[in-house]
């Protein structure tokens, strides 16, 4: 492969990837503008999201948090219920204290230089790069996983991209070729990769703008690219759901500071799967009394490291109960207030569409 010394790209391969770019580029909310608040945002939303997915809640949250007063004045409460659905909500969390450190050490101004972005709660070096990049025209690379894919496959790269090492190579040899179009480069390099170099099937080589240039399709390998090592197999976890409800109410947990889902509500649960005659004891161990348990489908959900396998009941219970006291980790909601207010991880997507 190139070393740090010999430039990824000349220059003809840097320009003809730019004239691209600015005639197959996607129309995306965020590339509307140089507001690098607005950029933080949706390159945060963007991990290891879809793009689709993303578009309506980058409109919403802008909508609610216009500025970085304004998102590290929110209610965190508010904040997790803005998040609801996109997963991974330390991002979230992450996101306000960076707002609150643009506030107490930047005058609210979000950073102009990679370092200063690079310092802040939650933005890695593709990030810092991105930011740095497309709102300031700043020369760094942003290299994430669709970069990476560009990168191997246009060296015929045979070494394993997830490796630090690698990856550090890759990014020294990117800065090198960075041109004065900075965001312009950055953004390029990201829509190649998701649009044309694509993964997990056949790059569209026919379409893509460094074909001439590329190493892998003149070797016809670039298929096989990028290498990456095995991943650690997946935790498989039995979950036990419980649906508790008297009628317009609905009982909620909230999970552990620390941890997988750090602080959001949930519904009840338990580990293993539980026999539907041994429900109602479990129910009046909570200090509730069941009336009636119906079993409901099963779901799965899927996280990083851990797949949850659930089986779940719905059980009517009795109205005549009044909660718990509120240093208790359970809850009973008005059903309208759980909708509105209580961010539910999509986890139990599944049962939550149930009430």
């Amino acid at each position: 492969m190139s070393t740090v010394s010999e430039p990824i790209f000349r220059e003809e391969a840097v320009r003809a990837l730019l004239a691209w770019y600015a005639q197959s580029k996607r129309d995306l909310p965020w590339r509307r503008t140089r507001d690098p608040y607005r950029i933080w945002i949706s390159e945060i939303m963007l991990q290891q999201t879809r793009v689709e997915a993303v578009k309506p809640y980058y409109e919403r949250f802008l909508t609610a948090c216009p500025t970085v007063k304004a998102l590290a004045d929110l209610p965190e409460e508010q904040l997790l219920k803005l998040w609801e659905g996109l997963g991974y909500y330390s991002r979230a969390r992450n996101l306000q204290k960076a707002a609150r450190s643009v506030l107490a050490e930047h005058n609210g101004v979000m950073p102009s230089d990679y370092e200063g972005l690079l310092s802040l709660p939650g933005i890695g070096e593709y990030t810092a790069g991105a930011i740095a990049s497309i709102a300031y025209d700043v020369r760094v690379p942003a290299v994430d996983g669709n970069v990476l894919r560009v990168l191997s496959r246009f060296l015929a790269l045979r070494k394993d991209v997830t490796r630090p090492e690698v990856k550090a190579e890759l990014r020294a040899s990117l800065c090198q070729v960075v041109p004065p179009e900075a965001g312009d480069f950055t953004q390029s390099l990201i829509e190649l990769g998701a649009t044309v170099c694509l993964p997990k099937g056949a790059p569209r080589c026919e379409g893509c703008p460094l074909r001439m240039y590329c190493r892998g399709a003149a070797l016809g390998i670039a298929e096989e690219l990028p290498v990456k090592g095995a991943k650690k197999p997946r935790r498989i976890e039995e979950r036990t759901v419980l649906l508790l409800r008297d009628g317009d109410r609905t009982v909620l947990r909230r999970r552990p500071p620390k941890g997988l889902l750090a602080g959001l509500f949930e519904l009840p649960h338990v580990p293993g799967h539980v026999e539907k005659e041994e429900i109602p004891a479990l129910v009046r161990a909570l200090g509730l009394e069941p009336l009636h348990v119906e079993r409901l489908e099963d779901a799965k959900h899927v996280f990083s490291h851990v797949e949850w396998h659930m089986i779940a009941y719905a059980v009517r219970i009795s109205p005549e109960f009044d909660g718990w006291p509120s240093e208790s980790e359970l809850l009973i909601v008005p059903n309208g207030a759980l909708h509105a207010e209580y961010a539910i991880p999509s986890a139990f997507a599944a049962y939550k569409k149930l009430l």
